[in-house]
């Protein structure tokens, strides 16, 4: 029999319907009392293991040879880094016409996550980009988002971001940065059995994220967060998100122009500079906003379903482009018969 595939029409990601299912279950059976506690321990460990395996798949040879497109890396890091918040912190001006308080600051959080790895580097490969490029653009951008976005959520964010606190560094450090190192300091012993099993801990990777998910919404739920966000305003939440995605995208493709890259690089650069992690930004999220972690990630949800959509057909698009496209080969020489005494053609 033949494995069963998710139809190549369907324009939703199979994985965001699981996140939605996590986020319909957490609304009808919350976690509660004991069961929270339970949730909220295995929750911990799941981000914990899950900044492991990151640090264990992370190659610093693949890494260190990329150093040497630092242009390339740098611009993709203003973007994510620099670019992104700017935007996010003019945003601040559409409250309360478009957003509500409590999304503008999970927009703003949405700006501060690192760039994406799978993703970026599929589209950069469809799109016939520099892959190599957008494979360590995306290590980078995640390796330093790890320190970076922590600290501009203490200096963008301060107190106003729920349960944020200056305590949230530490915590930040003793949950996601050192179980990171520890997986790069392990990974002499354990690099080949994480590439071995890799599909197996993919699956461990998102079901951590899909327990994460569920922890936070419950705990949304029963603190009765969810009373805030009505139709209208997840309407407005997502035509600023459009917009948003829309700025980055024609920014990092024209800017990169402009900076003198050529296509491969412009396209590496487009795709990694104009994304945003759900896998990095959920556990982030979780830490620094406490119970107030659903409605902090919920615009990065949306925004993550938004990108792999349009960047799909950007890719696809770019896969068709002149210049992307294989040269044909010239014309074979035809030669007249043998004792004609004729030139070749």
């Amino acid at each position: 029999m033949k494995r069963l595939r998710w139809p190549r029409w369907m324009p939703i990601d199979p994985y965001i319907l699981l996140l939605l299912g996590t986020v319909g279950l957490a609304a009808l059976l919350p976690a509660r009392g004991t069961g929270a506690d339970v949730a909220s321990g295995a929750s911990t460990g799941a981000i914990a293991f899950l900044f492991f395996l990151y640090g264990a798949r992370l190659s610093t040879r693949e890494a260190m040879d990329g150093v040497r497109h630092w242009r390339l890396h740098v611009t993709v890091l203003a973007c994510t880094f620099v670019v992104f918040p700017l935007l996010g912190l003019a945003s601040r001006g559409l409250v309360p016409v478009f957003l509500t308080d409590p999304l503008y600051q999970g927009l703003l959080f949405l700006t501060l996550v690192p760039s994406t790895i799978q993703s970026s580097i599929a589209f950069t490969s469809i799109a016939r980009g520099n892959v190599p490029a957008a494979i360590c653009a995306g290590s980078f951008s995640s390796l330093v988002g790890i320190v970076v976005t922590p600290l501009l959520a203490a200096a963008l964010l301060g107190g106003s971001g729920g349960g944020f606190s200056a305590d949230s560094v530490v915590e930040i450090v003793l949950q996601l940065l050192l179980p990171f190192v520890a997986g790069q300091v392990l990974r002499r012993w354990i690099g080949g059995f994480v590439a071995r099993h890799k599909k197996v801990l993919g699956l461990v990777d998102r079901g951590s994220i899909l327990l994460v998910v569920y922890t936070a919404f419950s705990e949304g739920m029963v603190q009765g967060v969810w009373h805030q966000v009505s139709p209208v305003r997840l309407a407005g939440l997502l035509a600023v998100e459009a917009v948003l995605l829309a700025v980055m995208l024609l920014l990092t493709w024209y800017g990169a122009k402009s900076l003198g890259f050529g296509r491969a690089d412009r396209i590496a650069i487009q795709f990694a500079g104009s994304k945003k992690s759900l896998a990095a930004g959920l556990p982030m999220a979780s830490v620094l906003f406490g119970a107030q972690a659903s409605l902090a990630v919920l615009p990065l949800m949306l925004f993550h379903q938004m990108q792999l959509m349009v960047c799909a057909v950007i890719a696809k698009r770019r896969s068709r482009d002149p210049e992307a496209l294989p040269a044909e080969p010239d014309a074979a020489p035809v030669r007249t018969a043998v004792g004609t005494g004729g030139r070749s053609a």
